[in-house]
């Protein structure tokens, strides 16, 4: 097997029961996490594009994950695409018996084929290392790959929106010049490395990593799309991506409205 694809099975729902607590644990009590509107996902595969937040430690997919769980029991698959890097070494089996596949598409596309509800993060890195002064924009690098996805599965997108990660530190800048100075492109898929400020280090350019603070995380689950009926059989990627997008930002403008302070929500 590639590197790349990943075997669906990998997923141990008795190791997933026995992790839930603990997540729950990290979301409700640390971060105090909200999560509105998890009905909206409907049976089935459905891809669920979030924006993503809190660095190299970002916290959104465990409480999208609990908020999951606790909207439809433990045993509704949940799979989670992401970078490369966590699948290194002992990641591998750790990651996928929690339901983690390497964000390729022939991973997403067999998980949502199989009936699963999927977690894709169009912004990846980009995103979830940009400064907290631009914690409320959605920013997806131009990657519209997703779509393509969703549409060859023929699974309605369920778009996801979450604010407060950014401020579990405080990002100074993007630190894309530095990434490529470093080359870290082609070392590690990463297209930034940011200056951030943080406990107990203080400021460091990501290593060592700071703790995150206990930023409270709300998170907004919004109407599920199907493209086709909206878009026909042969949309423009790069229009239903703007829409998609327009709506997220949206909503997470409407999160920040309601935010009255920095990390305590």
């Amino acid at each position: 097997m590639s590197a790349d694809t990943f075997d669906l099975t990998a997923r141990d729902e008795t190791w997933v029961k026995r992790v839930l607590p603990v997540l729950k644990l990290v979301a409700k009590t640390y971060f105090r996490s909200e999560v509105r509107g998890m009905d909206k996902v409907p049976d089935g595969g459905a891809l669920l594009v979030s924006n993503h937040s809190g660095g190299l430690m970002a916290f959104d997919v465990p409480v999208i994950s609990v908020a999951f769980a606790d909207e439809f029991g433990p045993d509704r698959p949940l799979y989670t695409l992401a970078h490369d890097l966590i699948f290194t070494g002992a990641g591998r089996q750790i990651f996928g018996k929690v339901g983690f596949l390497p964000a390729h598409p022939k991973n997403a596309v067999a998980a949502l084929r199989a009936g699963a509800a999927t977690i894709v993060f169009p912004g990846g890195e980009w995103e979830a290392l940009r400064p907290t002064s631009q914690s409320a924009t959605i920013d997806f690098h131009g990657r519209t790959g997703y779509i393509r996805t969703a549409l060859e599965a023929g699974v309605p997108i369920v778009p996801i929106v979450t604010i407060g990660g950014q401020e579990t530190q405080l990002f100074l800048n993007r630190g894309d010049s530095l990434a490529k100075l470093l080359g870290l492109q082609k070392l590690l898929r990463v297209d930034s490395a940011p200056f951030a400020f943080g406990f107990p280090f203080g400021l460091t350019a990501h290593f060592p990593p700071n703790v995150p603070l206990p930023s409270k995380l709300v998170t907004q689950v919004l109407d599920p799309i199907d493209i086709t009926a909206e878009f026909g059989t042969d949309p423009d990627h790069a229009e239903v991506d703007q829409m998609i997008r327009k709506h997220m930002q949206h909503a997470l403008d409407g999160l920040a409205r309601e935010r009255r302070f920095p990390v305590l929500g």
